[in-house]
């Protein structure tokens, strides 16, 4: 069974998306001599899955893209 693919990670940088190892950028284990894969979300932005055919359906909590930075507290 493969491994359930994230809608919005949190560093998609740091990882090669090309097959279900999910293998560090540094260390990659397919070894098709190419580059890291980039993540969707890195190329086609955090609503991604919602165009084309990806025949993902996303859990409703799952599909809220993670904030980028935590809110600021406003004080008063």
């Amino acid at each position: 069974m493969a491994k359930k693919f994230p809608l919005h990670p949190k560093h998609p940088e740091r990882i090669c998306w090309g097959c279900d190892k999910y293998c560090p950028a540094s260390s990659l284990q397919c070894g098709n001599g190419s580059g890291r894969t980039q993540h969707p979300a890195e190329m086609l932005g955090d609503d991604w899955y919602l165009w084309g055919d990806w025949g993902i359906t996303p859990d409703d909590d799952a599909a809220q893209p993670a904030p980028a930075t935590p809110p600021v507290a406003s004080g008063s």
